[in-house]
């Protein structure tokens, strides 16, 4: 891996955590790489990481960087996108990463194919030969090319989140469950949870 800085215990670390080796971990162990190389690691310096994807790779990104969504200092966005942001909020340096589809070379999208019919259960021997000779290929592809070749790299358009805060939790009027404040909406003088809030809307 002539490209990569990752060290084996790294990689073997973030593969126990997953549980298992796939591509997506694969881009988010590089992604990981270079939030460490230009921004630090959190238990350094506070670091919080933005993704917009729910794939593999986040994995890689919490085993890697410190941060996690338990910390609140890892943040999922639903957008479909193999992107990460990473913001130093010490002196405001960030970063975002967009990964680039071809960087999995020719065999990209065959192996996809076939990964899905593996997870399916579909996928015949020979399929599942073809499909375990691909993700070998694309796991040398990914360890070896250089960051600049993988990703995608500039400023982040939006500024870094606000870190977490230790906020109230308040009574749920309708299930009488606890609900942190910020998660709370009010409706005709009561306060409700967001499940009662949809389905006091619902009966308006």
């Amino acid at each position: 891996m002539p490209n990569c800085t990752l060290t084996q215990e790294q990689i073997d670390r973030a593969v126990s955590f997953h549980g298992h080796e796939c591509p997506g971990l694969w881009i988010g162990l590089r992604a990981a790489e270079l939030c460490l190389r230009e921004l630090g690691h959190n238990d350094e310096i506070p670091i919080i990481a933005v993704v917009e994807t729910d794939m593999c790779g986040v994995d890689g990104i919490q085993v890697l960087t410190g941060c996690t969504l338990g910390k609140g200092n890892l943040i999922h966005k639903d957008l479909g996108k193999t992107a990460f942001s990473f913001y130093r909020t010490t002196d405001n340096k960030a970063l975002r990463a967009v990964f680039h589809r071809e960087a999995m070379g020719p065999e990209g999208q065959e192996l996809r194919d076939l990964m899905k019919k593996v997870f399916a259960g579909t996928a015949s021997e020979d399929e599942q030969h073809r499909a375990k000779s691909l993700k070998a290929q694309a796991r040398q592809r990914v360890f070896e090319a250089p960051l600049d070749d993988l990703f995608t790299v500039a400023a982040p358009a939006q500024p870094a989140p606000r870190s977490a805060k230790i906020l109230d939790s308040l009574t749920c009027s309708a299930c009488g469950e606890s609900t942190m404040e910020s998660r709370t909406r009010r409706f005709a003088g009561e306060t409700y949870c967001i499940p009662c809030f949809a389905d006091v809307e619902q009966k308006v």
